[in-house]
């Protein structure tokens, strides 16, 4: 005899209690998402919840939603069963912010309209030439064994070739090969970086979504910008006694705004951080993206003491699936985050590298550089004209030179969180300011990057119908 549906949905609810997925302590999704995850409707979840409340394994608070109390082989014991869900705060690494989260997701969804991802999209993946690629190193390898504690050594050979082109100066046992560019900021917190220190950072920033830093103890001190970045008299100021310091930056094509410091600036900037003693962290993984000019070279390209860390990647030029990047800094930094990162996960996957150092010492790699220049300049246009056609009335925002992105001020007063939600709720999803900078939000940070071109354009009008409306 066939079940019931809402007897149907209790015995898929308690399988994934009893098997581990949802612990006790933990809270299940909401009656809408559950009726979407099982394909009924929200009153056949709300029976079969009532059900199970009364059975002894959910219970719900006020403000906490519906929580998992026992299992079915607690009910059995006497004893006070496990509870999983208390560990999750006790873990040293803070949590993702709840909107970080929900983008992460969210980006997932082939049905949205994606304008936040910062992603090439789909349509330009070199899939003939990496294909190549890829069969020209299966018929190579001999085997997939561990790589050196620093990484192939034959690909740290050809990006410090490659680097070359940059004015860095740099040989393979000064370069560290990571998993993506987030790894190399994870390891220099754990590694480099004393708890208290203090972690300068611009406002906005990228890393302000992020917890790396703060979960190591670290202290985030933002310093005033400009739209040449950061403004170094405003971190001299901040400087006078913290004793222990680091500055992140992104000079190149500046994530979320999209700027790029100028050659003055960069000179102003190592000079102080030199007199100051301040080591930096830059972040270049957008740096080959420009699209009009040839940006100024990177601030690793001036030190002549050891005293940057450059981090850059393949992750926004190529494919983020690859999770290939690296880090160049003075040997011995280099010899430290290299044990750290054998601690951690014994080396970056042995095949990307392999692939990485084909791709990189080949012509497609340059080949496929230009191609992506010109279709970001054909995209970005494509973003400003909607702009300017929807919200010039609404909005202002500066033309990025290169990389992904647009910083988009609302003029009219509004929390961009409620933007974030009214956008959603029509099949678009942006990366609201505020999860870059706190004090940001009348931003939205729009990406022409991965979206199709009639997406790009159909999005933006949407956003100028909303923001005209509210």
């Amino acid at each position: 005899m066939k079940q019931s549906k809402y007897k149907q949905v209790m015995n898929l609810i308690t399988a994934k209690i009893t098997g581990g997925e949802w612990t006790i302590g933990s809270q299940i999704p909401s009656q809408r998402e559950l009726a979407k995850l099982f394909q009924v409707n929200r009153s056949t979840i709300i029976t079969a919840i009532e059900e199970l409340k009364a059975d002894g394994l959910l219970v719900s608070h006020v403000g906490k939603g519906t929580i998992v109390a026992n299992n079915t082989w607690s009910l059995m014991k006497v004893d006070k069963p496990i509870n999983w869900s208390g560990n999750i705060t006790l873990g040293m690494h803070k949590e993702s912010m709840k909107t970080v989260k929900m983008i992460n997701e969210l980006e997932a969804k082939e049905e949205l309209i994606q304008l936040g991802k910062s992603e090439l999209s789909p349509d330009l993946f070199p899939k003939a030439a990496f294909q190549n690629i890829v069969q020209n190193v299966s018929s190579t390898l001999y085997s997939l064994g561990y790589e050196e504690p620093k990484g192939n050594l034959k690909l740290r050979e050809t990006i410090c070739h490659q680097l070359k082109s940059k004015g860095i100066q740099a040989s393979p046992s000064s370069v560290l090969i990571v998993s993506g560019a987030l790894q190399a900021l994870q390891l220099i917190s754990i590694g480099l970086l004393n708890k208290g220190s203090t972690v300068y950072v611009e406002r906005p920033s990228y890393v302000l979504s992020l917890s790396i830093f703060q979960s190591g103890g670290m202290k985030l001190e933002t310093i005033p910008a400009d739209l040449e970045c950061p403004i170094p008299k405003g971190m001299k100021d901040l400087h006078n006694s913290k004793a222990y310091s680091v500055l992140y930056t992104i000079p190149t094509f500046h994530n979320p705004t999209g700027y790029v410091m100028s050659e003055r600036r960069r000179e102003q900037l190592m000079q102080l951080c030199e007199d100051e003693q301040i080591p930096i962290i830059e972040d270049d993984v957008y740096g080959d993206l420009w699209i009009d000019d040839k940006p100024p070279k990177p601030l690793k390209a001036s030190d002549t003491y050891g005293n940057v860390l450059y981090v850059g990647s393949l992750s926004k030029t190529l494919a983020p699936g690859l999770r290939i990047g690296w880090v160049v800094g003075p040997e011995s930094v280099i010899d430290r985050l290299a044990d750290l990162k054998m601690q951690t996960d014994y080396g970056s996957s042995s095949l990307s590298q392999h692939v990485a150092a084909e791709w990189l010492k080949s012509e497609n790699y340059e080949l496929h550089l230009a191609k992506v220049r010109e279709e970001l300049k054909i995209r970005r246009n494509i973003a400003l004209n909607a702009l300017s056609k929807h919200l010039s009335s609404v909005a202002e925002w500066n033309v990025p030179k290169g990389g992904f992105f647009i910083w988009l001020k609302i003029l009219p007063p509004i929390q961009n969180k409620h933007l974030f939600e009214k956008a959603l709720s029509a099949g678009i999803l942006i990366n609201p300011g505020n999860i870059y900078d706190k004090h940001s939000t009348q931003y939205i940070r729009l990406s022409y990057g991965f979206a199709a071109y009639e997406e790009i354009e159909a999005g933006i009008r949407k956003l100028g119908e909303m923001l005209k409306n509210i």
